[in-house]
């Protein structure tokens, strides 16, 4: 290799490449055992794991030309970290499996490993180990585990009519940035550089979904896929009808601003955009929601999701749909 040539994963080979991510990632206080050996070891006080996974490949959930690696790593980590949270649960560890083509530069990995750091240290978890193989494309395989702090999960099967239904984070943003991504519109208006970066790095309200387990909160998941269609589960899986209030849901002028470059509707980003990892919930009418929720409907007798009182085309995002 000549002086001054960048450093590609293949000339690392399988085990620098694994001693490369392994040397910048700290071990955290759930990890007794990381990186290193067959298998890590994790601290389990409540007794019970949380574990939920992703799948992200390369020109389905990512594009290398719109987002660096740091931006994957972050993504990657936040929407498994998100499912996590969604539960009620304390995020504790990470496990990555990695496939890289052998041409990716070293750098672009030491990126993606910061990404994934940093995004883990917002909920103080950690990368506790996974494995790396050759691929035509970038994909990540991630797991994500959870403690649950003695707490009962929150699952989708626990609304009860009488209930209503809030939301925390934002919602429509990553939607709208993809939106401007695909038309290649709105790149030099700094009042919407924004939203291009809520679809490379969302920011799941992490610490919402925890509490709201402390709150009561009756039924919970994150918003991935689209809020009528991630509130279509919980109706669903509760037996229960969602009424949603239009004029209650949360539409940021940066929203309204997109719309008017791109001709479209900002509340259709918001009802059916996924990948801000917002966090739907229902609660019992009695408790006082923190201002971090909004309220933006209730729970009813009956089946499916409704918007004023119309049923709506569920929309969102669905991986075998074009």
């Amino acid at each position: 290799m000549h002086k001054g040539c960048a450093i590609t994963v293949g000339e690392l080979g399988e085990f620098g490449v694994i001693q490369r991510i392994s040397g910048r990632l700290p071990q955290g206080a759930a990890v007794l055992l990381g990186p290193g050996d067959d298998a890590a070891i994790l601290r389990a006080p409540d007794g019970r794991v949380v574990v939920s996974t992703d799948l992200l490949v390369e020109g389905r959930h990512f594009r290398r030309d719109w987002s660096g690696g740091y931006d994957i790593g972050r993504k990657a980590a936040a929407q498994n970290l998100a499912d996590i949270a969604a539960m009620g649960a304390e995020p504790t560890a990470l496990v990555v499996g990695l496939g890289l083509p052998p041409d990716a530069a070293a750098d672009w990995l030491d990126a993606l490993t910061d990404g994934f750091r940093d995004e883990c240290d917002l909920v103080g978890a950690t990368v506790a180990g996974g494995d790396v193989t050759r691929s035509e494309t970038v994909v990540l395989g991630v797991t994500a585990l959870g403690d649950l702090g003695g707490r009962p999960p929150v699952t989708r099967s626990g609304a009860r009519p009488g209930d209503v239904v809030a939301v925390a984070g934002r919602l429509g943003h990553a939607a709208a940035g993809l939106a401007l991504l695909t038309a290649g519109a709105g790149a030099g208006a700094p009042e919407l550089r924004e939203l291009p970066e809520a679809h490379r790095r969302p920011r799941p309200p992490y610490a919402c979904g925890p509490r709201a387990a402390l709150l009561g909160a009756t039924a919970m998941l994150d918003v991935s896929d689209g809020l009528l269609q991630d509130l279509g589960h919980v109706a669903e899986a509760s037996g229960v009808a969602v009424a949603l209030d239009a004029a209650a849901l949360p539409v940021a002028e940066v929203l309204a601003a997109a719309a008017a470059e791109l001709g479209a509707d900002p509340l259709e980003w918001v009802l059916t955009g996924g990948d801000d990892h917002a966090l739907a919930a229902t609660f019992p009418p009695a408790v006082r929601l923190p201002p971090e929720w909004t309220v933006i409907g209730q729970v009813e007798q009956g089946h499916g999701v409704r918007v004023d009182g119309q049923v709506r085309a569920v929309g969102g995002w669905d991986h075998f749909r074009e």
